[in-house]
């Protein structure tokens, strides 16, 4: 068991393992990261979800890939549904209720307690920051430029790639010719234009097409993605492969191992993951941070941890709620500034001509090749990607998210480029939804700006067994809706000109999966990332990023500010 480790870091999400591998690897470093959740794929942990197990693993040999697959099925509703699901916001063991956040509104928030946190529940997009959120929207206190060395890096461990291209994808690709996008080929994006999506995914064999029927085993030769669109959850293929060669790079695949790996060598410094602790308080002594209190989330037991430095990445809500819960200082802006890419949906349904002119087929097969892989940026504005997968996440994604009220009940503008908004229910669902494979859809980020009123406080009413919740609250201002409507007035355009025949507009509630910016650099905290008011404090998750980034996806952002964070923390307090 590591007890006095010159860093601790709480959380093993997207960010924190990053943080943790570069103080380790490039700094020589003890670094001990607290996990409030279970860890997937680690023999000490066999059945994570109805036994405690063990206590901390420090080796890349408690990794075990084929104990992966087994964990991770790729079944909808065993890994993903909110309440008993393995990828949930809440303790391991299933048999207890998930933890609770107060949201006075008609809003989601979609959260993963576990080793790898919520990448190992999402599309695994890559993409940059716009230079322009950076550079001239005044949130960040750093130049884009700077971040570049530590986007190389965090793509290199990730393997980022373009994502391959598959019949699902072509009407978005033929749409956005159609209405005139230039195709782009840079990773810096700073004008309108499409462009293969890259993605932190390793690309499937060339012989992996339709009339495959080989084997998709690591120890038969298979060696990538196969493309079954499992990517939210969580996506352990190859099957028998070792943990650090699975396709999907979430970063309980990728920054983990690599973390694990530096205990081995000599020059390095040490990480051990300890899960299954929910860190209660961060303690401060002299009016710097010392350490951290935690409680056991199996046992009940609690305990502490003293180290130089604190880090915090425990994600964009429950970083600000523990922040506040431990009485640090509050100038107005902890847990304010969320910003949530302002989400929508657009569905198109494509007729059987149109069909086969575009793939040569009469279907799409929405469920082979990444969720995501294709792109249209407007910097200034948002983007554009397109979006399909399992048939449930689809169902529920298409007609069901929306803040509309009932399709039937709803007027649609004859102005508009859409057929329908709103949710659907009863026979008009179940006739969508028996076009699914004839069906694509595109998702909507919006570029949408931290505004002080939208953010996390604590419930004063409501505690766990972790102290008072967070209170979630994030309503947009009009200048952010009428980006998002003239980004879906483009993504309407885009199917029609691919030939869609039935065009529908979801208009999402507010899903809050992307968020960021609750403890943004310029506000809370330094251009070091940290905190201004406590010393040896720093955050390294998105609460930390100033804004949303222009509308991409934030993970590689988050991972690469991380990075750089880790080599402020060795430059100002390890020298």
């Amino acid at each position: 068991m590591m007890s006095t480790p010159d860093v601790v870091v709480i959380g093993a999400g997207a960010d924190g393992p990053a943080c943790a591998a570069r103080l380790a690897r490039k700094h020589g470093l003890d670094v001990l990261i607290l996990e409030a959740g279970p860890w997937h794929g680690n023999d000490q942990w066999p059945e994570p979800h109805s036994k405690a197990g063990g206590t901390e693993s420090s080796s890349p040999t408690d990794l075990n890939g084929k104990l992966l697959d087994e964990q991770l099925t790729a079944l909808e509703a065993a890994s993903i549904d909110r309440i008993g699901g393995m990828f949930r916001l809440g303790p391991a063991n299933l048999d207890r209720p998930p933890w609770m956040r107060t949201i006075h509104q008609n809003a989601l928030t979609w959260h993963v307690n576990a080793v790898g946190g919520t990448s190992l529940s999402s599309f695994n997009n890559y993409p940059r920051a716009y230079p322009h959120a950076i550079n001239e929207q005044d949130h960040w206190p750093i130049d884009y430029e700077e971040l570049v060395p530590y986007y190389q890096h965090n793509e290199m461990v990730t393997n980022v790639q373009q994502a391959p291209i598959t019949a699902k994808h072509q009407p978005f690709l033929r749409g956005a010719e159609e209405v005139g996008f230039e195709r782009s080929e840079t990773l810096n994006v700073t004008d309108t234009g499409y462009r293969p999506l890259p993605n932190a995914i390793t690309a499937p064999p060339e012989e992996l097409n339709a009339e495959y029927d080989g084997s998709f085993s690591y120890e038969d030769g298979f060696r990538g993605n196969s493309l079954i669109a499992d990517e939210f959850m969580g996506s352990p293929t190859p099957t028998d492969a070792p943990v650090d060669e699975k396709a999907r790079k979430s970063s309980n695949v990728s920054w983990v191992p690599r973390a694990l790996a530096a205990t081995d060598e000599p020059e390095m410094g040490n990480v051990a993951i300890r899960p299954n602790t929910a860190v209660t308080t961060i303690t401060i002594e002299g009016g710097e941070a010392t350490g951290v209190e935690y409680r056991n989330t199996w046992s009940g037991d609690t305990g502490t941890v003293t180290a130089d430095v604190v880090v915090l990445a425990a994600g964009t809500i429950e970083s600000p709620r523990l922040w506040l819960n431990s009485g640090l200082p509050d100038d107005g802006w902890v847990g304010k500034g969320l910003t949530t890419h302002w989400f929508d949906w657009i569905v198109g349904v494509f007729p059987d001509d149109v069909l086969k002119d575009l793939t040569g087929q009469p279907e799409f097969r929405p469920y082979a090749g990444d969720a995501g892989a294709v792109m249209v940026d407007k910097p200034g504005t948002g983007c554009i990607k397109d979006a399909t997968g399992p048939a449930g996440v689809t169902s529920l994604a298409c007609y069901l998210l929306s803040q509309a009220g009932y399709s039937f009940d709803t007027d649609v503008d004859p102005d508009e480029p859409w057929d329908g908004r709103g949710y659907l229910v009863g026979t008009e669902l179940k006739r969508k939804m028996a076009r699914y494979k004839q069906t694509t859809s595109l998702f909507i980020y919006t570029d949408d700006l931290p505004r002080q009123s939208n953010g996390v406080t604590l419930d004063s009413g409501f505690s766990d067994e972790h102290g008072p919740v967070a209170q979630v609250s994030w309503t947009p201002h009009p200048d952010d809706s009428a980006k998002r409507d003239e980004l879906a007035r483009m993504g309407a355009h885009i199917l029609r000109a691919a030939g869609a025949e039935y065009v529908h507009r979801v208009d999402w509630a507010p899903l809050l999966t992307f968020a960021q910016s609750s403890l943004g650099m310029g506000r809370v905290l330094d251009a070091n990332a940290e905190a201004k008011n406590v010393p040896r404090l720093f955050v390294a998750d998105h609460s930390a990023l100033p804004n949303c980034l222009g509308g991409p996806a934030p993970t590689n952002t988050g991972q690469a500010l991380a990075l750089r964070t880790a080599d402020r923390i060795a430059q100002l307090y390890f020298q």
